[in-house]
C-alpha cells in the first residue's frame, strides 16, 4: 500500500519522517497528473502546492485550526490529505467538487472560488476566536500572489493589521501567476522580495555571530538593528507589509517542507498577524505544464497524461474564439476600440487583440471594480472600451456598472463569457445572474446572440453605441450551427413559424440566446401535437423590443426560455412589457430557479432544470390545457394598465453615423414593424 493510501486525515502526516514526506509528495503529484487527466480540472495550481499543503497540515490541527483557501483552485492536495481520494468523478455529477465544499468535509471552511476574499473570511474568524476566548485556535489563510492584486485583499489587510494580538497567519503562495503571469505594482514588489534569499541568510548568520560575542554581543546587535532595518527596507522592501503592522517571514522555498514548517512554527509563536511568503512553481513535476507559457496548465480537459494532448478533439469553435477573432477585425477598423481584462487575457479570448495592439489592451489584475471604473474613464476620454470578463465575475462590479458607467452614459461594452450554466466549475462560476442584475440599470442594453453570425453582428452593433453601456453574453461551449432568420418583427428575428397552409400559431416562444436551438426543437414537438408555434430571437433582450407585445397578442400563450435566473430575468421583463401594453396573454417562463446549482456537465444541469425540448413542450401543452382554470405564479396572465411608452423603451443611442438597423436592435424608439408572416 502506498503512503498516500494510508493518509486518512491530517493526523497521519505527523508520524512521517523527512524521507517519507518526500516520497509522499511524489506520490501526490503522480496521482494528480493521472487523476485530473481522466476528468479535467485545475492541474497546474495543485502541482505547485504539494509540499506547502503537507507542511500546513503538519503544522496545524485542522479542523480546530481553520485553514482557508482563496479561490480554491489549489485545494486538491488538501482534499487528498483530508480523506478524499476518489477523484473518479471530479467536478462531475455526484463526484468531488473542484473547490472546497462544506458538504464534503469538516476541513473545508469556505466554498470560495472567487478570488481575493479569503483574508476577509480570516479576519472574521480570527475575531470570533478572540471574542469567544479560543486562544489556542489559529486561522490560516492561503492566498496567491495573483489574488493579492484584488482590492478586497488590501481592505482586509488594513483591518487584520489593526489588532496586534490576533492569531492569524497569511500564507502567500507566490508562483508569479494567477491564470497568467501576475502583473502590477504588487507583482514587482514580490519579485524584489524573491531576490533576497542570500541577504536573509547573511543577516541570520550575522545576528548569531554578533550576539555570540562575549559581553558586547547583545548591546552591539541592538545598536546595529536600526541601521539594519533601514538597509533592509531599501534592499528588500518587505517593509510594505511590516509598515501595515504585519510580521513578515520569507521569502521561503515553498517546496522545502522543513523550511515551510519552520516558518509556520515561528508564525504560531508570534501570537499576532504574520505573513509567510512562500515561493512555489505552478505545474511543478509535470514538464508539459512547465512548458505551457500561457497558464502552466491552470485548467485542463481530458488529456493523455503522457503526451498532455486532448483525448477528445474539439467538436467545433468556441464562442470565446469567435469573439476574439471579431475583436481583432474590429480593432483593425476602429483605432478607438480598446480592451480590458481582469487577469484573464487568454481565457476571455483577447490574446490575438493584445498581440496586434499591445498598447490598446490593459490587464487590471483581479480587480473587476477598478476595471469597470477605468473603462468609464476611457470612454469619457474618447475611446470605446470592451471589458471582457466572466459573467459571474461581473457581479463584483455591479455598483460600478450602475453608478460609474451607466449614470455617466459611458459607451462601454461588457462582453460576458461563461454566461448561463457553466456546469463543472460549480455554483460560484455559473453566469446565471447577469441578466437579472443588469435589468435594473437604466439605459443599459443586453444582447444574447444565438450563433456565431449574431455574435459578430451584435458586437459590432454594441461598439457603435456611444451614450450607454452595452452587454454581450455567451456560454462556455462550442458554437452550434447557424440559425437563419425567416423574417423580422421589429428588431427581433423570427426563426420559426407555421408553414403555408398550416393553422395560425398558438404559442409564441421567445428564445434567449443559445436557447434558440432548444426552442426550435420544442416548437417542432408542439407542432406535431397540433400546436403551431412562432419562435422569435429578441437579439437585444434589454430593453424588450416594442414589437413583442403586439406580436404576443396574436397568440394564446407566450413562453420565454432563458439560461438565467427566472427572478428578474428576461421572462420577468417580458411580463412587465406585456402588462405595460395591456396585453392579456398567459405567460410561461423557463429558466433557473433561485438556488445554487451543483457541479455537473452543462447538459446535465439544463436537463435537471427542465430546460430541454421535451420538458418545455410538455409544460406548455399542460399550461394550454389548464388555461381555463385560475392560474398563478409564473402562469398568471400579464395584466395591468399601460403607462407611457417611455417606461418600456430605452433612450435613443447617439451615434456617429445613423444606422437604423443598429438603432432598432439596440432598443431605440422605432415604429413597430408588423410582419405578415410572423
Amino acid at each position: 500500500m502506498s503512503l498516500l493510501e494510508n493518509i486518512r486525515s491530517p493526523r497521519d502526516l505527523k508520524t512521517l519522517d523527512a524521507e517519507e514526506l518526500t516520497e509522499l509528495a511524489e506520490e501526490i503529484r503522480h496521482f494528480l497528473i493521472h487523476a485530473v487527466a481522466r476528468t479535467g480540472g485545475h492541474l497546474g495550481p495543485n502541482l505547485g502546492v504539494v509540499e506547502l499543503t503537507i507542511a500546513l497540515h503538519r503544522s496545524f490541527d485542522s479542523p480546530a485550526d481553520r485553514i482557508l483557501w482563496d479561490t480554491g483552485h489549489q485545494s486538491y492536495v488538501h482534499k487528498l490529505l483530508t480523506g478524499r481520494q476518489d477523484f473518479s468523478k471530479l467536478r462531475g455529477k455526484g463526484g468531488l467538487s473542484g473547490y472546497p465544499s462544506r458538504e464534503e468535509s469538516e476541513h473545508d471552511v469556505i466554498e470560495n472560488s472567487h478570488a481575493s476574499t479569503v483574508l476577509g473570511w480570516a479576519d472574521g474568524l480570527a475575531k470570533a476566536n478572540q471574542v469567544l476566548g479560543r486562544w489556542n485556535r489559529h486561522v490560516v489563510a492561503v492566498i496567491g500572489d495573483g489574488a493579492l492584486t484584488g482590492g478586497m485583499a488590501w481592505e482586509a489587510l488594513n483591518n487584520i493589521a489593526a489588532a496586534k494580538d490576533r492569531q492569524l497567519i497569511i500564507v502567500v503562495n507566490d508562483n508569479e501567476r494567477s491564470y497568467a503571469p501576475t502583473i502590477g505594482g504588487l507583482a514587482d514588489h514580490l519579485a524584489t522580495l524573491r531576490t533576497t534569499d542570500g541577504y536573509e541568510r547573511a543577516l541570520s548568520w550575522g545576528k548569531d555571530a554578533v550576539q555570540g560575542l562575549p559581553l558586547i554581543g547583545k548591546p552591539l546587535y541592538e545598536s546595529l538593528h536600526g541601521a539594519k532595518k533601514g538597509f533592509k527596507d531599501a534592499f528588500a522592501p518587505q517593509g510594505m507589509f511590516e509598515d501595515l503592522g504585519l510580521k513578515y517571514l520569507g521569502p521561503i522555498d515553498g517546496h522545502d517542507i522543513d523550511a515551510v514548517e519552520s516558518a509556520l512554527r515561528r508564525a504560531k509563536r508570534f501570537h499576532g498577524p504574520v505573513l509567510v511568503h512562500c515561493r512555489t512553481e505552478k505545474g511543478r513535476g509535470y514538464q508539459p505544464a512547465l512548458e505551457d507559457d500561457a497558464d502552466r496548465f491552470h485548467t485542463v480537459g481530458v488529456i493523455d497524461p503522457l503526451t498532455s494532448l486532448p483525448l477528445a478533439p474539439s467538436a467545433g469553435r468556441s464562442w470565446t474564439s469567435v469573439f476574439g477573432d471579431e475583436m481583432l477585425a474590429i480593432g483593425a477598423e476602429r483605432p478607438d476600440v480598446v480592451a480590458i481584462t481582469a487577469a484573464m487575457l487568454h481565457p476571455v479570448g483577447l490574446t490575438k487583440f493584445a498581440e496586434a495592439y499591445p498598447d490598446r489592451v490593459w490587464d487590471v489584475g483581479i480587480a473587476e471594480q477598478h476595471g469597470a471604473v477605468s473603462a468609464a474613464g476611457l470612454a469619457t476620454g474618447g475611446l470605446h472600451p470592451v471589458f471582457a470578463v466572466y459573467a459571474t465575475f461581473l457581479n463584483r462590479a455591479f455598483d460600478q456598472v450602475l453608478m460609474d458607467v451607466a449614470l455617466h452614459k459611458c459607451g462601454v461594452t461588457f462582453v460576458l463569457d461563461r454566461a448561463g450554466v457553466t456546469g463543472t466549475d460549480g455554483p460560484s462560476h455559473n453566469g446565471m445572474w447577469d441578466m437579472s442584475l443588469l435589468q435594473v440599470v437604466p439605459g443599459l442594453r443586453i444582447a444574447a446572440p444565438r450563433d456565431a453570425d449574431q455574435l459578430r453582428a451584435q458586437l459590432r452593433e454594441a461598439v457603435e453605441v456611444e451614450d450607454a453601456p452595452t452587454v454581450i453574453r455567451f456560454p462556455k461551449e462550442n458554437v452550434g450551427e447557424p440559425v437563419p432568420a425567416l423574417a423580422r418583427a421589429g428588431g427581433m428575428d423570427v426563426i420559426a413559424r407555421p408553414g403555408p397552409g398550416e393553422d395560425e400559431a398558438q404559442v409564441l416562444l421567445v428564445a434567449v440566446g443559445t436557447m434558440a436551438g432548444v426552442c426550435l426543437e420544442a416548437a417542432a414537438l408542439l407542432a406535431a401535437r397540433g400546436t403551431p408555434c412562432t419562435v422569435v430571437d429578441p437579439r437585444w433582450v434589454k430593453p424588450v423590443d416594442p414589437a413583442l407585445p403586439p406580436l404576443a397578442a396574436r397568440h394564446r400563450l407566450v413562453a420565454v426560455v432563458e439560461d438565467n435566473s427566472r427572478t428578474g430575468g428576461v421572462g420577468w421583463a417580458v411580463g412587465q412589457a406585456l402588462r405595460d401594453a395591456d396585453v392579456d396573454v398567459p405567460l410561461r417562463t423557463f429558466g433557473i430557479p433561485e438556488q445554487f446549482l451543483p457541479h455537473a456537465k452543462r447538459g446535465e444541469v439544463l436537463a435537471d432544470l427542465g430546460l430541454t425540448p421535451a420538458e418545455i413542450a410538455g409544460r406548455i401543452s399542460a399550461a394550454l390545457a389548464r388555461r381555463a382554470a385560475p392560474a398563478g405564479g409564473d402562469e398568471a396572465p400579464a395584466r395591468g394598465a399601460a403607462p407611457a411608452p417611455a417606461r418600456t423603451q430605452a433612450p435613443a443611442a447617439r451615434k456617429k453615423t445613423p444606422a437604423p438597423a443598429r438603432t432598432q436592435a439596440a432598443g431605440a424608439p422605432a415604429a413597430v414593424k408588423e410582419n405578415d408572416d410572423a
